[in-house]
């Protein structure tokens, strides 16, 4: 044998070896050898796929790979339209290989069921299937993000599951913990797996940037039980989506259809969500596909993070008009008014400076009584208006000002 073979022969055995000394599932996207190596400048490159670890790869392969799959998890950034259309893009390309397909959307609870059911059946025109299936209020972001993979799995007959449960519950789990909620109102959950100490080192600093009463940053230890909560939280949001898709392939075995998540990034990397739970009810073929933004740190791009990545542009705030105004938080009613859930990055809400547990009492001198008392004021928000908010701040009332953009022409 030549030096030339020799050299590259040991090139290839590096490779393999590298592949099967990664997890199960990383494991499985040996076959796949890289195009070529990302530019140091930008670790993937617009419109390119890589697999963490490797390199480059042609989409044909991703796709090819990815359709071997149980599930297929694709992540996204709710308000990034780009990470939507590639999406849509790889759904289209995974049902030409496997058109016996279900789509599970993070974005509805298990309660609004029958109504997915309904618009896949095409009894429900748009506006109807959002008023039913309580868009505005359940996930309240610019359905037009979302429109395009509802239409996707109609016209194709795909059947879409509901893989959320009740804020509520995942609010009372972090709490009082998994079993301080009594059986009938878990809403049929089974306990989660364990966390890997790689998931809990990740959720600490999430944890810790939550202003903990009481509890300075670093204080805070990995036994804290108000932090060891906050993980039964998370898990719970990780088991019961994994639990809807694992139902989904068990109640069609003989199909063998493709079971595809839409769901938030942060439930898909590393494979310590919702991968880690789908695992534990026996599903092991499971394939993380990501978007990943082109200005994005390459030291995250490390082996592991997902199965293979996209490259895509970057969330830009205001570059496209949303349909309507939108503050920028999730909620629900509470405590006297509209407690928030979360608050988005670079919101209206983020600059305005409310925090998660925040109460808003008024709007604009209005009481806030009803979900829909939030949408309907923020949503007749003219651009380039401030929106005076009344809050309840643990014990302190406060007034903050929301600061609506004017429209850039």
């Amino acid at each position: 044998m030549t030096n030339y073979s020799k050299s590259r022969t040991n090139r290839i055995a590096s490779v393999v070896l590298l592949l099967l000394s990664m997890s199960y599932c990383y494991g499985a996207w040996a076959s796949i050898i890289p195009a070529k190596k990302p530019e140091p400048k930008h670790c993937v490159a617009l419109g390119s796929w890589v697999i963490p670890g490797v390199g480059e790869t042609a989409q044909q392969e991703v796709i090819a790979q990815a359709s071997k799959a149980s599930v297929v998890l694709l992540g996204e950034t709710h308000v990034n339209a780009d990470h939507h259309r590639w999406q849509l893009q790889t759904l289209a390309a995974l049902h030409a290989i496997r058109p016996k397909m279900v789509i599970g959307f993070e974005m509805f609870p298990r309660r609004v069921q029958a109504v997915l059911d309904k618009w896949v059946a095409g009894e429900l025109s748009e506006s109807e299937f959002l008023r039913a299936s309580e868009w505005n209020s359940v996930w309240n972001t610019d359905a037009n993000l979302y429109l395009p993979l509802f239409h996707f799995a109609r016209m194709n007959r795909i059947p879409m599951r509901a893989l959320n449960i009740e804020t509520s519950l995942r609010r009372q789990v972090a709490e009082k913990g998994f079993y301080g909620i009594p059986v009938e109102e878990r809403e049929g959950l089974t306990y989660p797996a364990e966390p890997s100490q790689a998931y809990i080192e990740y959720l600490l600093p999430i944890y810790k940037q939550h202003d903990r009463k009481d509890k300075k940053a670093g204080e805070i230890a990995y036994d804290d039980p108000d932090f060891r909560r906050f993980i039964a939280g998370q898990q719970l949001w990780d088991r019961a989506m994994a639990q809807i898709l694992q139902q989904a392939a068990a109640e069609s075995v003989a199909d063998k259809p493709l079971i595809v998540g839409i769901m938030g990034t942060g439930h898909v990397l590393h494979g310590f969500g919702v991968t880690h739970q789908l695992h534990d009810l026996g599903i092991k073929k499971v394939a993380a596909l990501l978007p990943w933004d082109s200005d994005k740190s390459c030291k995250q791009l490390v082996a592991g993070v997902a199965d293979a990545v996209f490259g895509v542009l970057p969330h830009v705030s205001g570059a496209s008009r949303p349909q309507f105004q939108r503050l920028g938080i999730r909620y629900e009613m509470g405590r006297g008014g509209a407690v928030i859930l979360q608050v988005e990055k670079n919101s209206i809400a983020e600059q305005a400076q409310l925090k998660d547990s925040d109460v808003i009492v008024e709007m604009a001198g209005v009481p806030i009584k009803t979900m829909e008392d939030v949408i309907t004021i923020v949503k007749r928000q003219a651009p380039g208006t401030w929106l005076p908010i009344k809050i309840k701040r643990e014990a302190a009332e406060m007034e903050i000002i929301a600061k609506f953009p004017a429209i850039k022409t």
